[in-house]
Formats: structure tokens, sequence, C-alpha cells
């Protein structure tokens, strides 16, 4: 669709220092976009690792748990998770990501599960905690990409929209009324010419 100037050449030349900058912008943008993509389809698959690396891990801890659980008394199980003394703390800082900031989780893990008495527990429930224990950092690993994955998903439509609102309508719209503009300035030139031989023709009869 044609942009609504006046067909003048200062608009013409308005129009194609726009086109040079709209170009340039809209190959910067493709550039961030294809970047995006690359980070976006690296960071799905150290997910799909991870997400299944927890998984098993909270497979085999409670399989170790239910061991525990059928093996030891409830009132001792439940005294000995009670007993934990383990403290964690999450500290959250955001990091520089291409123009965005995602954030980093760090976690902070002191004490000790196992802080009740061997005499009453199993050999299944240490396993088990221990386990949980190690799959902490990693849940938490996995939460810090999820949420990258999401920040970089909603970037990259962002980028993905403005790219093709620059290739698809800004663009067009400049060349077409650039086109427009230097036809009607041929027609007033010609027209112009006219005038100007119809002028010299009279002159010269007299």
């Amino acid at each position: 669709m044609r942009l609504i100037v006046n067909p003048t050449r200062m608009e013409l030349l308005k129009l194609k220092k726009r086109l040079i900058l709209a170009r340039r912008g809209h190959r910067l943008l493709k550039d961030k976009q294809d970047e995006l993509m690359r980070n976006f389809l690296s960071l799905i698959e150290e997910i799909k690792e991870l997400r299944l690396l927890v998984e098993k891990g909270l497979f085999d801890a409670y399989g170790s748990f239910l061991i525990a659980r059928s093996t030891m008394g409830r009132e001792f199980l439940e005294e000995a998770l009670m007993a934990s003394q383990l403290e964690t703390n999450l500290e959250v800082t955001y990091v520089p990501l291409l123009n965005l900031r995602v954030p980093s989780y760090e976690l902070r893990m002191k004490g000790d599960y196992f802080s009740y008495g061997l005499f009453t527990t199993s050999m299944e429930l240490d396993s088990a905690l221990n386990r949980y224990r190690e799959l902490i950092a990693k849940m938490v690993e996995l939460a810090e990409k999820g949420k990258r994955l999401e920040m970089l998903s909603y970037e990259i439509e962002r980028t993905r929209r403005r790219v093709n609102a620059l290739e698809h309508i800004l663009i067009p719209n400049i060349l077409e009324t650039i086109s427009y503009i230097s036809m009607k300035l041929e027609e007033l030139e010609r027209s112009n010419l006219t005038r100007l031989m119809k002028i010299k023709d009279i002159v010269r009869r007299h």
C-alpha cells in the first residue's frame, strides 16, 4: 500500500534514505532471529537430556523410598524425616543473553538430611534421601533452563513479527511509494518539457 506523501523530490530523497535504514534493520533483525533460534534449539536439546536424567533419578529415589517405607515402621520413618537439618536457599541473578536478561539460579544448601539415628532407619532411606539431595540441583537447573526457553520463545515471536512487518509491509510500501513519486516526477518533467517547447515555438514565430 502506497504511503501518503507529497510527490516531491525532497520526499523521494527521504524515502530512499528510509528504505536503506529499513533494509539494514531487516538484515540485523534477521541475524538476531537466526541467533535466537540457534540458542532456542540448543536449549531444547539440553532440557530434553536434563529432564530424562531428573526423571530417572526421581524414579530410582522413589523406588528406594518405597522400600524404606515398607521395611520401617511409620513412626520411625516420620521421625527420621522430621529430624532433617538441611536448609536450602535459592539466589536469583540475571545474566545477558543477546538483548535479554535471563535468570540464573544458584542453590545454596547447608546442614544434612541425615540427622536421624541409624539404628531405627534403613539403608534404602539413606539412599533415597541422598539421591533426592543430588537431584535438587538438577531440578533447579531444569527450572532455570525452562525459564530461559520461555523468554527466548517470546523474543523469537516478537522478532519474527518485526521482521515480517519490515519484509512484507514497510519495505514494499516504501518501494511502491518511491515508484509512484518517480513516475509523477517523470510526468511533471515531460509536461514541463512540452510546455517549454511550445513556448519556444511561439517565441520563434514572433
